[in-house]
């Protein structure tokens, strides 16, 4: 018996085929969002599971980012997911 095995490669957060501007969108809210609260990216550094650097990518749009990690810098400015979400 034979077993044909094809691997394909999926990312639920490709940066291939992201929506640049609904991203751009997000990134402005959030970064408008933490500042209000007055939150630095350094902030961000004692936290597991996401990163200043990460932060900073976001805020710039240039990668996407999974529902854990929203959930975690929700978390961590004191807002819900949907608030940072909520920018049209």
């Amino acid at each position: 018996m034979s077993i044909t095995l094809i691997l394909i490669n999926v990312s639920i957060a490709d940066n291939f085929v992201m929506n640049k501007e609904y991203l751009q969108k997000f990134a402005k809210n959030l970064k408008r969002i933490r500042k209000i609260k007055h939150i630095k990216q350094d902030d961000f550094l004692d936290i597991e599971g996401i990163s200043r650097s990460t932060i900073s990518m976001v805020e710039t749009a240039r990668t996407d980012i999974t529902l854990s990690k929203l959930k975690i810098i929700a978390d961590v400015i004191g807002v819900t997911p949907s608030e940072l979400l909520n920018f049209e």
